[in-house]
């Protein structure tokens, strides 16, 4: 399955163990809540959609990766205790709390939070000697002789044998007391990661284009050549910075990142004519609603490898601001609600008591790792705003009453309201003019397909279409995604496919 479904599954689960009778004992017990094995290719994102899992089950993790640990560190060290049995007085050797089992103690002392996921990654690679104590660890739920605090839930991950040397098989007595998930690379469930993730709009028009160079690991005659989910991602991190500090990367950066010499050649190729298209079309200008007969006429002229290059260009600058669209609208909410809670207790608070208590609120999730990286941003500009708020009434109006207050911090947010309408207000006017463009160089067409496929893949282009409307979108949407039209396109990109390989072999 891929990771999507892995991480439903997951969660699911996770649900199901944590679910608690009338009497608050757990309904499945602890000795039937198997540890969940999750099996799959590296840097496919086993390890991130744990973290995600429990953010959005606000529950605490601990994470380890296994192959880091001697016996030692995850046992504990033995120490000789005396014990009478019988009237009789016995030395017993004993051992000192798991770094790992500590590790899940003071997490839970840190966060507040009882119940919490146990995440061992590599567990199938560990040394000779650990090996039996991991086994232990999957059927006992115990490192040593200390089990894991009640509530919290063992996943494991591992390789494939393929895909590591070190690999050690699972006997069926172990399996048969876990639950295993086996997970593969699916570019298209990636796709929904990578536009809520902000991913280079290059990375992902070439990885449509390129299906197959997403996930590749093959054995050559120097050794593993390989390109991943997680090569493609921080690349593309690489790539924004890049572009902010005004450097040029390379086909050799590239190849630090894409450990493949043919996708690192072929992919630094591909970038440069993205941004030679970029500045041969004039991305900017159309998103203004700026073009000529001459633009049309030459993209019209164009193969339709490059046509989809400049769709992508489209898409990517609107991604960026659909994005931002979220996020505004999203702290703007935030910021209301705290002012809803100011203006029903006016009489007891002032401006500095708002903003203070965002603060604790915000320094009081992080601390419980509650937050994803989205609603940790949106937090930290509703504190920010509210900060603002409570310095400006401060410095106008030292001696008004909490009426006049108020009024002020209304009038403060107002201009926040303003601003977010016209950040909503400029990108509906861009995607019209994108539109517009698309009409007019593509009409209905395997162009325009691709812009609404790419739309309606991502979440911020979903939501802000949903909220704002865009009565294009919704006539193409509805006219333009049929089965047939879909296998046309599918079948004309898998032909540039084929004769773009062809030319990379020949290059």
């Amino acid at each position: 399955m891929d990771i999507k479904r892995a991480k439903q599954e997951i969660k699911d689960s996770i649900e199901a163990y944590l679910t608690k009778d009338e009497f608050g004992a757990y309904r499945i017990p602890a000795i039937r809540q198997r540890p969940v094995l999750l099996m799959g290719p590296p840097g496919i994102g086993k390890t991130q959609i744990m973290e995600q899992i429990a953010k959005e089950c606000k529950i605490g993790l601990v994470a380890y990766t296994i192959t880091h640990h001697t016996r030692q560190s995850a046992v504990g060290l033995p120490f000789i205790k005396e014990k009478i049995y019988g009237g009789q007085t016995y030395s017993v050797t004993e051992y000192t709390m798991s770094e790992i089992i500590a590790s899940v103690y003071e997490k839970i002392e840190q966060t507040g939070i009882k119940e919490g996921i146990l995440f061992i990654d590599e567990i199938n690679c560990v040394s000779e000697t650990l090996a039996p104590t991991m086994l232990q660890f999957l059927q006992g739920k115990t490192f040593g002789n200390q089990k894991i605090p009640q509530g919290w839930i063992i996943v494991a991950a591992g390789n494939p044998p393929e895909y590591n040397k070190s690999v050690r098989e699972f006997d069926i007595v172990t399996l048969d007391r876990i639950k295993k998930i086996n997970v593969e690379a699916n570019l298209d469930v990636w796709k929904e990661y990578a536009y809520k993730q902000g991913i280079h709009p290059a990375v992902i028009s070439y990885l449509e284009l390129r299906k197959q160079n997403f996930y590749r690991i093959e054995t050559t005659v120097d050794g593993k050549a390989f390109a991943t989910a997680r090569g493609w991602e921080d690349l593309s991190q690489l790539i924004q910075t890049y572009e902010v500090l005004g450097k040029t990367i390379d086909r050799d950066v590239i190849a630090q990142y894409i450990q493949h010499k043919m996708i690192a050649k072929d992919f630094a190729n591909y970038l440069e004519l993205f941004y030679k298209y970029r500045k041969d079309y004039g991305v900017e200008d159309i998103l203004e609603g700026k073009w000529n007969t001459a633009t049309l006429q030459k993209i019209k002229a164009a193969p339709f490898d490059e046509h989809l290059s400049v769709v992508s260009l489209l898409n990517g600058k609107a991604s960026e601001m659909f994005q931002k669209s979220f996020l505004e609208d999203a702290y703007v909410s935030k910021v209301y609600e705290y002012l809803l809670i100011y203006k029903e207790n006016l009489e007891s608070m002032r401006p500095e008591d708002i903003w203070h208590q965002a603060e604790r609120d915000y320094q009081e999730q992080i601390r419980k790792e509650l937050l994803s990286h989205t609603e940790e941003i949106v937090m930290k500009k509703a504190v920010s705003a509210l900060e603002k708020f409570a310095k400006q009434s401060q410095n106008n109006i030292l001696e008004s009453n909490s009426e006049e207050q108020f009024e002020q911090v209304k009038e403060m947010f107002g201009e926040l309201v303003q601003n977010r309408e016209n950040l909503i207000e400029l990108t509906s006017e861009m995607l019209t003019h994108i539109f517009d463009f698309m009409e007019a160089a593509f009409g209905e067409s395997q162009e325009m397909v691709v812009l609404i496929t790419e739309l309606n893949a991502n979440s911020y282009a979903v939501w802000f279409i949903k909220e704002n409307g865009c009565d294009q979108y919704y006539r193409y949407n509805k006219g333009l995604l049929f089965d047939e039209r879909q296998q046309a396109i599918v079948q004309d990109m898998d032909a540039v496919e084929t004769l773009l390989n062809k030319q990379g072999a020949i290059s």
